[in-house]
């Protein structure tokens, strides 16, 4: 079973930019594609960004698109995220979660693996 560890959330201002880091376990991380989702207390888990195994595709939802960036260091087997201008409304907790396979998939139901969360406070 792998496990995944989110790192780097926190409060920032409006206008402001987090990078958070996710490190997985296990030898076949490049393997499978991750993504990033968030939530908030009360809604659904909404999906933010994926990238498939190979690094090559990128896929966001368009809330953050032009914004937020997913990479990943398959030699570190990390994924990150960057969040840049950040806005009030991407107040949430952020997941990292891995996919069913190399393909970066959208739909939750496609992430097989997920970690604890992480915080993020974005103040007006």
């Amino acid at each position: 079973q792998v496990q995944l560890v989110e790192s780097g959330g926190g409060l920032v201002q409006a206008g402001g930019s987090l990078r958070l880091s996710c490190a997985a376990s296990g030898r076949t991380f490049s393997s499978y594609a991750m993504g990033w989702f968030r939530q908030v207390t009360g809604k659904e888990r909404e999906f933010v960004a994926a990238i498939s195994g190979t690094g090559l595709i990128r896929v966001y939802a368009d809330s953050v698109k032009g914004r937020f960036t997913i990479s990943r260091d398959n030699a570190k087997n990390t994924v990150y995220l960057q969040m840049n201008s950040l806005k009030p409304e991407d107040t949430a907790v952020y997941y990292c979660a891995r996919a069913w396979g190399p393909v970066a998939p959208k739909t939750e139901a496609d992430f097989t693996s997920w970690g604890q969360g992480t915080q993020v406070t974005v103040s007006s």
